[in-house]
């Protein structure tokens, strides 16, 4: 990767979640990172690797050349697009898109993503192992009304600010790949429904696609 920017920042991160959309903004910044692996839902190992960093434990979780941390997939996307305005990934403020890009990406880290949580543990929210299957059905029914309410607001072009892609796109793109999967996204997120298509297909994220966030049989109604 190119950098664009002095010294490398370290991101925590695992394949197939939320730090797969800010990997994919680093990608098209063409900013250099250097990429510690770990599942913390999943590795006890990779909690403690990522704890003195991040409390939390969990990932995605920056180190940026400053030392400074940050956390939070939805915080980490908006500024990486602000630290690279030549990047074009967001628009800029004073742009009469800038409300509806805020006010989203904001939307798909509270309404969404936040309900993925539930689903390792549902004594998380006070149910019983026993009961898991029927919560996390219930978690991907809430997941598609939220696909729905925002796929019924928004006015996309080629991608959902306009005809240009953005951050808000690869966080979409990323989410709408976790449970209950892009078969029900499309029937929940009709007008979303290109557009993450086109972001999957995007030339300069093919290989990284196959990498860190691979399709599996039957995600998309195979």
């Amino acid at each position: 990767m190119a950098a664009r920017t002095g010294g490398t920042i370290t991101v925590y991160g695992a394949a197939a979640s939320g730090s797969v959309a800010v990997e994919a903004a680093l990608t098209l910044t063409g900013v250099r990172y250097r990429l510690v692996e770990g599942a913390t839902w999943l590795d006890e190992e990779a909690r403690a690797r990522v704890e003195p960093t991040n409390p939390m434990r969990q990932v995605p979780t920056l180190v940026l050349p400053s030392g400074d941390v940050m956390t939070e997939s939805a915080a980490i996307l908006l500024w990486l697009a602000d630290a690279h305005p030549e990047a074009g990934l967001a628009p800029p403020p004073g742009d009469a898109r800038r409300a509806q890009y805020l006010r989203w990406m904001v939307y798909v880290a509270a309404a969404i993503y936040a309900l993925h949580w539930i689903k390792p543990d549902p004594a998380r929210v006070g149910a019983p192992p026993e009961l898991r299957g029927r919560v996390v059905d219930a978690v991907h029914d809430r997941i598609a009304e939220r696909w729905s309410i925002m796929d019924r607001q928004v006015a996309p072009g080629r991608y959902l600010l306009g005809d240009r892609i953005s951050v808000l796109d690869l966080y979409v793109a990323v989410v709408s790949r976790f449970g209950p999967w892009r078969r029900r996204f499309y029937a929940a997120a009709p007008q979303m429904a290109p557009i993450v298509r086109r972001v999957d297909a995007d030339p300069r994220l093919a290989d990284f696609w196959k990498r860190r966030f691979p399709f599996e049989a039957g995600w998309e109604g195979d």
